[in-house]
């Protein structure tokens, strides 16, 4: 086996992590939006305020959607590199 080459196993591992890190994402952007959402609707928000609620859920969903994505691969990366 050549040392600068993956295994089929590493390679299967990496793309299984991504997956992984791209649906936990979209699951905490979906949920951040979804109660955003909610709050303005119960609150009973109307026009420019239901709009900039909702602007506001979708960016921090957005926002931590993409922290989630990258420390799940960091965390990846890190480990793969100790050789777990």
């Amino acid at each position: 086996m050549d040392m600068g080459r993956e295994s089929r196993w590493e390679k299967d591992a990496m793309t299984v992590e991504i997956v992984f890190a791209l649906v936990t994402a979209a699951v905490l952007a979906g949920v951040i939006f979804a109660v955003a959402w909610t709050l303005a609707l119960a609150l009973g928000l109307s026009g420019p305020a239901r709009h900039n609620v909702s602007a506001g859920g979708a960016l921090l969903g957005a926002a931590a959607g993409v922290w989630r994505l990258v420390r799940v691969l960091r965390r990846f990366d890190a480990q793969r590199r100790m050789g777990h």
